[in-house]
């Protein structure tokens, strides 16, 4: 018996095959088969970004940047997915004139409004984030164990440098920053499902039950207090908490919009109810900002899975991916700064949790053009490799050294000056003496480029 050895090759598909062969599979609502079963296309948009988003970036265990092959493939098949927006349009008036001077009002078509200004603060997200894994290929004191099913990280044994210590914490104040920008808050705008309005209890204290509706109800309300006594030990128990919440939100937006008075809560105002609604948002934020990889909740999940925008799909994903993203690269370098500590430390087994910034009072998420535009008002480069950050210090620090330099030898030339002129100032000769103003360290700083990040002051 013998075998034949063959030496045809698969022929490889050109980018242009590909993204047919995507489309396709998209207007098929990912039902191949052509038997009709496929999902909604909004739906299907949703799932082919978080299986892209899944595929390239399952892999990044690791502070170092995204392999060639994996960013030219995420950058190629995330433009085709979003080009679907281009085409996503509303009509707008526009002023025309005509051949012979007369102006003309006329309707014309532009693309939507929230994709035209949110597409773009997502796809500057998107390419902030790879930049800053980027900033990590020159990185040779901290590393991931060989075994990638253990992820240890390993630092020197006496730990990190000090600027690399700090370079670190600069990253990750700056990735935090766009983990902040990249929520979209695209869910908070999607239409309910009538099926998920179906599935509520009849008002908001059956769906909180009796001990969280007396925290949120109480006249002096305590968010902190109160979910310190919750029990939410598991992530099903958070989700669960979660899940309760939203639906007494929905309950009393829905009550006081349609202004109902069911014989179950007629003693309820609906004054008190929006204090009530205000309150129960927020506590989601302190859950989304001391949980920020919590699963999705009930009313998410439905949201996603039965909307039928696609502009809205997108925007959803896309924010979603991206969040999912930095808050990996926070927490791979929150690792790297936990294994530094334990270096300086053995003694020390507290593991430092992700701070996403103090909650206070009835507040809102946050605003992601805000967001961006507290990114663009840095002072200081917000993406720098190691190397850029330890000549950005020691340029700062010959600039302070410089300026007190340049303090110490006026106060010399000063009292050089007194000195000589001692006899005349005490027979009042020099009425018109001009003395420079001071000039601090930090105006030198500013004065010579090297003002540090306003974050920092």
């Amino acid at each position: 018996s013998y075998c034949i050895e063959t030496t045809s090759k698969k022929p490889i598909k050109t980018d242009m095959e590909l993204m047919k062969e995507k489309f396709a599979k998209l207007l098929l609502g990912e039902d191949m088969s052509g038997g009709g079963k496929g999902v909604p296309s909004a739906l299907a948009l949703s799932n082919a970004i978080t299986n892209l988003a899944a595929s390239v970036f399952s892999e990044q265990r690791k502070l170092e940047p995204m392999p060639d092959d994996r960013k030219t493939r995420w950058k190629k098949e995330i433009d085709w997915l979003l080009s679907v927006t281009d085409n996503i349009v509303e009509m707008v008036p526009k002023i025309q004139q005509t051949s012979n001077g007369i102006q003309l009002e006329i309707m014309t078509t532009q693309q939507r409004t929230d994709l035209h200004t949110k597409i773009p603060v997502l796809r500057k997200l998107d390419a902030m984030l790879l930049d800053y894994l980027e900033n990590f290929k020159d990185q040779n004191e901290f590393r991931n164990d060989e075994k990638w099913w253990l992820p240890i990280v390993k630092v020197l044994p006496e730990g990190l440098s000090v600027v690399s210590r700090k370079w670190l914490e600069f990253q990750k104040e700056s990735v935090h920053k766009i983990f902040k920008a990249a929520n979209a808050q695209v869910l908070s705008t999607m239409e309910i499902p009538e099926n998920y309005i179906e599935s509520l209890p009849k008002n908001g204290r059956e769906s909180l039950g009796d001990v969280l509706y007396k925290g949120i109800t109480v006249e002096s309300f305590d968010p902190e207090q109160l979910l310190s006594t919750l029990d939410m030990s598991t992530e099903h128990k958070t989700v669960e908490l979660k899940n309760r919440i939203e639906a007494s939100v929905v309950i009393w937006k829905r009550k006081m919009h349609n202004k109902e008075k069911s014989s179950l809560s007629s003693s309820v105002s609906l004054e008190n109810r929006e204090i009530f609604e205000e309150r129960a948002e927020t506590i989601l934020v302190f859950l989304k900002q001391r949980f920020p990889s919590i699963p999705q909740s009930t009313l998410e999940v439905s949201k996603i899975q039965y909307n039928k925008d696609v502009g809205h799909s997108i925007l959803e994903s896309y924010s979603r991916i991206l969040e999912s993203l930095a808050y990996t690269v926070m927490s791979l370098i929150e690792d790297v700064l936990y294994a530094d500590s334990f270096a300086q430390n053995p003694e020390s087994k507290r593991r430092p949790v992700t701070v996403l910034g103090p909650v206070t009072g009835l507040v809102k998420f946050p605003n992601p053009e805000e967001e961006i535009r507290n990114l663009n008002s840095m002072d200081a480069p917000s993406s720098m490799t190691l190397l850029d950050f330890m000549g950005w210090q020691s340029g700062m620090m010959e600039g302070m050294i410089d300026a007190k330099h340049e303090e110490d030898s006026k106060r010399k030339d000063l009292k050089s000056f007194i000195n000589r002129n001692f006899n005349d100032l005490k027979l009042g000769k020099l009425h018109k003496i001009h003395i420079n103003k001071k000039t601090s360290y930090k105006e030198k700083l500013e004065k010579m480029g090297l003002r540090s990040p306003s974050a920092r002051q």
